[in-house]
């Protein structure tokens, strides 16, 4: 099944050159995590901060279980500090 896949600010260099922008397009099995995804790209755990599906929020105790399906969209931010 296929999944979007967005990481942000400096974690973007994570994903494959051929990304188009920050986001690229995923073919995952059936019963592939949030966890399984953000591990395929090598995102420590500590920068992957902010995480969503579909724009819900999803707890860091939760990526473990929380399954993805077709046509999900992950999203990735890093800790962000401004002043």
């Amino acid at each position: 099944m296929k999944v979007g896949f967005k990481l942000f600010a400096s974690l973007t260099d994570l994903l494959p050159p051929e990304r188009s922008g920050n986001r690229v397009e995923l073919d995952i099995d059936d019963g592939t995590t949030v966890a399984d995804v953000i591990a395929r790209f090598q995102v420590p755990e500590r920068s992957a901060h902010l995480v969503l599906v579909n724009g819900l929020f999803v707890p860091r105790e939760a990526r473990v279980s929380r399954r993805l399906a077709e046509h999900d969209e992950l999203a990735v931010w890093p800790p962000i500090a401004g002043g």
